[in-house]
C-alpha cells in the first residue's frame, strides 16, 4: 500500500496524518461497506455493538425489529468485516469489528450529534 503524508488544516486544529492509496478492487469493498451502512436499521444495530458484545435478541428489543431481521443485517455486517460474532454457550454476541471501525462509526455518531454552527 502506497502511503504519502499530508497536513489537514481545520479551523481548530491542524493534523498530521496519512492519505492510503486505494486500488480499484479495495474501492469496490469500502463502497459496499458504506452501502451496508446507508441502511438506518444496520447503522443502528452496529452502534448498538459500540457499547459491547450484543444478543440477537438484545438488539431486536431494543431497536424494536424482529430476532430474523436483526440476524439477517448482522449476517450482511459480519461477511463485511464489520461485526465479529463470538458464540456463548447457546447464544452468539457480535461487536464491532476492531478499532477501525469503531473509530469511523463513533466519530460519525459524534459528529451528527453535535449542534449546527
Amino acid at each position: 500500500m502506497n502511503i504519502c503524508s499530508y497536513v489537514v488544516e481545520m479551523p481548530q486544529h491542524t493534523l498530521t496524518t496519512t492519505e492510503p492509496s486505494l486500488s480499484d478492487d479495495k474501492a469496490v469493498e469500502l463502497a459496499e461497506m458504506f452501502r451496508l451502512l446507508g441502511d438506518p436499521s444496520r447503522l443502528r444495530i452496529v452502534v448498538e455493538t459500540l457499547e459491547g458484545p450484543q444478543s440477537v435478541g438484545h438488539m431486536a428489543d431494543k431497536l424494536g425489529l424482529s430476532s430474523s431481521l436483526v440476524s439477517h443485517h448482522l449476517r450482511l455486517l459480519r461477511a463485511a468485516r464489520l461485526v465479529t460474532a463470538e458464540r456463548r454457550g447457546k447464544q452468539i454476541f457480535y461487536r464491532i469489528h476492531d478499532a477501525h471501525v469503531r473509530h469511523v462509526i463513533a466519530d460519525m455518531v459524534a459528529h451528527v450529534n453535535e449542534e449546527p454552527e
